[in-house]
């Protein structure tokens, strides 16, 4: 059964949404981690609505947090079963938070961080119409074997890791473009420079752009 979920919201500048972000927060953390984000793409995004859920289960590791499902590092399988279980729960999420909006699901972005960003790509590529866009950070594709169920056509995909990344390995960026370049999905990648696991100046500019690009939006001069 899809779970409820709620979390912080940024109204569009402008006043009227014609573009929804959702972020995706990551494994212990909460909505609030990434919603600030939104203020600093608004410059690029004056018609876009925000909103970062929280994710629907209490983290373990993490009492005052949130996750996607559950990660013992321990069952090479649990990330596969853990975005399979929880995609209902966020596709009604964001099913509500489009008709909220008025918007069709073309005029959605995901915007994930670490588990996030597994659950963003697992998600974002299987929605019935598909996103405008899909920006990971710090992210890994999980099942990049399941990739024949994917949208057609998928969306372009952004993945930013920190080159020093002692979480998720950097290769995992590779990994992952590389899974995906296999399957004829489209797949940019930005590698950040002295960056550990978390997101720089840098790459939340090349993100913000990479997102109104994919919208169509003229890129302020």
């Amino acid at each position: 059964m899809a779970q409820t979920m709620d979390g912080p919201r940024l109204n569009p500048r402008s006043g009227k949404a014609k573009q929804l972000i959702v972020f995706l927060h990551g494994y212990g953390a909460d909505g609030n981690d990434l919603i600030d984000i939104a203020q600093q793409w608004q410059d690029l995004l004056p018609d876009t609505a925000f909103v970062s859920p929280h994710a629907p289960d209490r983290c373990m590791q993490s009492p005052q947090g949130r996750q996607w499902f559950p990660l013992t590092m321990r069952d090479p399988d649990e990330r596969w079963r853990g975005v399979t279980a929880a995609r209902p729960s966020l596709d009604a999420f964001l099913d509500a938070e489009l008709a909220r909006n008025g918007l069709d699901g073309s005029r959605l972005s995901l915007v994930g961080f670490s588990q996030g960003t597994m659950m963003a790509l697992h998600v974002g590529l299987r929605r019935a119409t598909a996103p405008a866009a899909i920006l990971g950070f710090s992210g890994v594709l999980v099942g990049p074997e399941h990739l024949a169920e994917v949208t057609s056509p998928p969306p372009p995909i952004l993945l930013i890791h920190g080159d020093r990344d002692d979480v998720i390995s950097p290769e995992a960026l590779f990994v992952s473009s590389d899974a995906l370049g296999a399957a004829n999905i489209p797949c940019q990648w930005h590698l950040s420079s002295g960056i550990g696991h978390g997101i720089d100046s840098p790459g939340l500019m090349h993100g913000g752009l990479f997102l109104a690009h994919s919208f169509g939006l003229k890129i302020p001069g």
